[in-house]
């Protein structure tokens, strides 16, 4: 079983980019956990509302930068090896955070860097 990603700002809607790294990370075999602001099935992933799960690697995020306030607490606690920072989600306060917690920092596109072989 490969390592777990959250997709943090998961939707529904196929036109996102959130959407078609679900699909993405299930094609390759990952373990994804879904959490956006509405539930429902997307690539046969359930999005919830809020994280339920605590083993998770990489927290790619897929919310703008006011939006990833209510979930500092939840990633600190998680304690992923590594959050990638999408584009348009750079939150400097955030990465700072997570960088005196030991995670490490990723600013990078997830559907580029499985594209390439490099997630």
């Amino acid at each position: 079983m490969m390592k777990s990603t959250l997709v943090l700002g998961a939707s529904i809607n196929p036109d996102r980019y959130s959407n078609k790294a679900i699909l993405m990370l299930k094609e390759r075999g990952y373990q994804v956990i879904a959490v956006g602001n509405r539930t429902g099935i997307a690539h046969g992933v359930k999005i919830e509302k809020e994280v339920k799960i605590d083993n998770v690697d990489t927290v790619t995020m897929y919310l703008g930068k006011s939006n990833q306030v209510p979930y500092y607490d939840v990633i600190l606690k998680l304690n992923p090896r590594r959050i990638i920072f999408n584009p348009g989600t750079k939150n400097v306060e955030l990465e700072q955070l997570v960088i005196k917690n030991g995670i490490e920092v990723i600013e990078a596109c997830t559907l580029v860097m499985l594209s390439i072989g490099e997630y």
